[in-house]
């Protein structure tokens, strides 16, 4: 994986950032405040993720896609961004509500969403339409994000901040498979998120720009600019469908994805 920013200026603020993150995850400690000059733009921002990615002993397992809105989108030059999830925050669901780690002090949130699994094809062109993108995805299961940092402006502060600290991601849940005779019809799955059994949001995801497939196009087409190569079985935590639902600990999070079943996880801290 690359590091963006050299021996630049750009390149030591990125580190000095990159290293306040990493050791506040490491700790599980939050950060009342933004650990140097904010990021003004996404390469800037994905020059400390990069950085951050470097200090890490910590095997990489897939990659977070949200949406950037607007008017940011415009001002930044794209509608999603990307962060790193690592391979021993992605737990499957068993059955039975998966604990899972948020930051004390910090921010935390859970989203349901569709993910997709990556397996090369033999021809391993960069897809540039969401159909062509369908051919890199072996698997798709249905699943809970949990969004967290210890920082707790990083919503507030925008899209910048968000890639900042690793996408906002703290791990992943996985239910059960998708079968692929319906990969084409995910549009049409009504989903409900509910925490503590109340209903929090409930969407489909025609609403997410060009979807779950579009979300994955962005991500390899992120990836090859920042020279990072696609791995086989890397997950694609593809964007939240029905919103991002701030959580705290010891609340319950189920996403009922209808007739492809449902996944559940409680809340707790790192």
């Amino acid at each position: 994986m690359s590091i963006s920013g050299g021996d630049t200026v750009l390149g030591v603020a990125a580190r000095e950032v990159a290293e306040a993150f990493v050791h506040a995850r490491r700790s599980g400690r939050a950060l009342p405040a933004y650990p140097g000059t904010a990021p003004a733009d996404l390469s800037q921002a994905y020059a400390i993720q990069d950085a951050a990615l470097a200090l890490w002993d910590r095997p990489v397992g897939g990659w977070k896609v949200g949406r950037i809105n607007a008017p940011d989108d415009e001002r930044l030059g794209a509608d999603r961004l990307a962060g790193p999830i690592f391979s021993d925050s992605i737990f499957e669901d068993l059955g039975s509500p998966r604990s899972m780690g948020v930051f004390d002090g910090g921010f935390a949130a859970a989203e349901a969403e569709f993910m997709l699994r990556i397996a090369r094809p033999a021809e391993a062109a960069l897809p540039l339409t969401k159909q062509a993108a369908m051919e890199w995805i072996g698997e798709i299961r249905v699943g809970i994000e949990i969004a967290s940092s210890p920082y707790p402006g990083i919503n507030r502060d925008g899209p910048c901040v968000t890639v900042s600290d690793h996408g906002n991601n703290a791990g992943l849940v996985l239910g059960p498979r998708v079968d692929p005779s319906f990969w084409a019809d995910l549009d049409s799955v009504e989903v409900i998120l509910s925490i503590d059994g109340s209903e929090a949001g409930r969407a489909s995801t025609l609403s997410m720009l060009d979807g779950p497939f579009g979300a994955a196009r962005f991500l390899l087409e992120n990836l090859h600019r920042r020279q990072i190569e696609p791995r086989d079985g890397w997950w694609i935590s593809s964007g939240a469908i029905t919103g991002v639902h701030e959580v705290g600990p010891g609340q319950s999070i189920t996403a009922d994805f209808g007739k492809l079943g449902h996944v559940s996880a409680k809340i707790d801290l790192l």
